[in-house]
């Protein structure tokens, strides 16, 4: 009989920016390096170009969605930037998730918007916010006993307000 593989592995995503986001990766490298990391790393860097070392870092560029799909189902965490698709699919998983905010001033983003998603996920409980590259080996650990709340969708007090929208200019 033929058992289920599970793959081990951390699943680092840059999303689909066209701005890199090295600082990540870097941050990603400096764990593994240090031991803090011990199993393979995925990472799917978009435009970021990264070349590293470690045997245990592989980088792609882009995967199909399939293929990203079954990155996350396998991750045992999820490290990316604060995009709220990447991270509203991470919670639907159950997975562990630790984020950080692409921002401006490293030309990672056109504005600084990612922090507000960043505090909002972690407010709630979804998620670690990566707020210091300097300090996510205390986020890995930090990630060992967390439990993400279950994330419910608000779309459906959203879907009522613009009915209510639409009702009233239809009136008008």
């Amino acid at each position: 009989m033929l058992g289920v593989v599970i793959l081990v592995m951390i699943f680092v995503t840059l999303g689909t920016q066209d701005k890199p986001f090295a600082r990540l990766i870097e941050a990603v490298e400096k764990q593994v390096k240090l031991g803090n990391i011990k199993e393979e790393v995925i990472v799917q860097a978009g435009c970021t170009k990264y070349k590293t070392e470690e045997e245990r870092i592989k980088i792609v560029d882009y995967m199909e969605m399939k293929e990203f799909n079954k990155k996350v189902e396998a991750a045992r965490i999820i490290i990316t930037h604060a995009g709220v698709g990447t991270i509203i699919q991470a919670l639907e998983e159950n997975k562990k998730i630790i984020a950080a905010a692409r921002k401006k001033e490293y030309g990672e983003h056109v504005n600084n918007h990612q922090e507000q998603i960043l505090e909002n996920f972690e407010n709630k409980g979804y998620i670690i916010a990566l707020k210091n590259f300097e300090e996510l080996d205390k986020a890995l650990k930090k990630a060992e006993n967390f439990e993400p709340k279950k994330f419910t969708s608000n779309n459906k007090y959203f879907v009522e307000k613009i009915e209510e929208k639409i009702e009233e200019l239809l009136k008008k």
